[in-house]
């Protein structure tokens, strides 16, 4: 289903224009929605080979058969189904074909913020300018949505980054005129300044700069960070001062370093990525900017630990959450040869092992003392409430309660041996 625009309130005649313009789906214009139907039987037949014609006839039904992939893959593209769609581009449906509104896949990832499906375009030929109705970039669509992950990704494959549409706004102008003083604008403002957009430049419609635009819309969040941006000396040394910045959290200084070309994987003296410097301090805002432009999740230092690895040990829900997009390795083990449930489930962080249990990490890995996540909450925890509820979290996710130490005692016996009555029924219980 497609997302409706929020409402409009009090906006020049040019402003409700560019919000209906912008590069959001034509349903949101009032046009009827460009979902398709269901597929009928008919179209599930044409997926299949039909050698029945011959040379002089076959140009129309290949064509016939093409629309209907094509047709498929963009109701799958609105559902955000990636299988579905990788299924589809696989039979040869093509990322960049528009329909009647000059919506494709491709451009459907962008507006909606779809990056898995995104990034499956891009890997399938898709044109990283193609331009919308509107003359719109897929990088004015994702900005003017808040969609900093998808504006990240697109200034990483050099899309042009300050491209005008037929209104006259740029993705910059889009995100501030268009947007929210939130942090998923900010994310996107500080995104769309780290990765080399205009900042200065007016809107031709409006007349007016980003920071001049959030000043009239009230935004003190983003007019802050688009002075800081193009007001802020460029610092003599950009990899220091992005280490810093991401150490402090202060994102809008991660920002005007990534400007000024910091290398996003610089390293301090304990080889530590801004990432990880990030991570370490539950920096997210910092971490955002940094994720959204490439930074690598599995970026080791001299303790072998990765941004991904300090989240166990803080116990930073958030911060879990701004680097899955990122992807990060999930097999990396620390220098205790374990995995990030297992320090979370020691400090009793209950929320980080009930959402991590949710991603593909192994429960049941061994590390190089010998402990589970399981027992590491049991031998190391203290028997209450939190890691009662950590060892709940961890049965609940499926744990195998049987894996014994390296000595052969299972949790069940750590537990009672400790007096831990509550964990021990719970570890008894079938």
């Amino acid at each position: 289903m497609v997302r409706p625009f929020r409402s409009i309130r009090l906006l020049p005649a040019v402003a409700v224009l560019s919000l209906v313009a912008c590069g959001a789906p034509d349903a949101d214009r009032g046009d009827p929605s460009p979902t398709p139907a269901a597929p009928s039987s008919a179209d599930a037949e044409a997926d299949s080979e039909a050698p029945t014609t011959t040379p002089r006839d076959r140009a129309a039904p290949d064509q016939a058969r093409q629309d209907r992939l094509d047709r498929r893959l963009r109701a799958a593209a609105w559902a955000d189904d990636v299988p579905r769609a990788r299924q589809l581009v696989r039979h040869g449906a093509d990322v960049n074909a528009v329909d009647e509104t000059q919506q494709s896949a491709y451009l459907i990832a962008t507006s909606e913020g779809y990056l898995d499906l995104l990034r499956l375009t891009l890997g399938n030929g898709a044109r990283i300018n193609a331009k919308d109705s509107w003359n719109g970039t897929g990088l004015i669509r994702a900005a003017e949505r808040g969609h900093a992950l998808v504006v990240g990704a697109l200034l990483q494959r050099r899309i042009d980054a300050d491209h005008v549409n037929r209104i006259g706004y740029q993705a910059i102008h889009e995100a501030v005129w268009l947007g929210e003083d939130t942090p998923a604008y900010a994310a996107t403002v500080r995104v769309l300044g780290a990765g080399g957009v205009e900042l200065v430049r007016r809107s031709p419609s409006a007349g007016l700069t980003p920071v001049e635009m959030a000043r009239s819309r009230g935004y003190t969040g983003l007019e802050r960070i688009l002075e800081t941006m193009t007001t802020a000396e460029r610092p003599a040394d950009p990899d220091a001062a992005l280490l810093r910045a991401a150490a402090t959290g202060d994102a809008d200084a991660v920002a005007v370093a990534l400007r000024a070309g910091a290398d996003l994987e610089a390293r301090d003296e304990h080889d530590r990525t801004a990432l990880l410097l990030a991570a370490t301090h539950d920096h997210v805002a910092a971490a955002d900017v940094l994720v959204a432009l490439g930074a690598d999740p599995d970026a080791l230092d001299d303790r072998h630990d990765t941004p991904w690895l300090v989240t166990g040990v803080t116990g930073s829900v958030a911060m879990l959450e701004a680097l899955l997009p990122a992807g990060p390795d999930l097999t990396i083990v620390n220098r205790f040869g374990g995995l990030s449930p297992i320090p979370a489930s020691e400090r009793g962080h209950v929320e980080y092992v009930r959402r991590v249990a949710k991603t593909d990490v192994d429960l049941d890995h061994v590390n190089d003392l010998g402990w589970t996540a399981l027992l590491e909450a049991v031998i190391l925890g203290d028997g209450g409430t939190r890691h009662q509820q950590v060892v709940r979290a961890l049965l609940d996710a499926g744990v195998d309660r049987t894996i014994a130490d390296a000595d052969g005692v299972t949790p069940l016996e750590h537990a009672r041996s400790r007096g831990y009555d509550e964990i021990a029924a719970l570890l008894s219980t079938d």
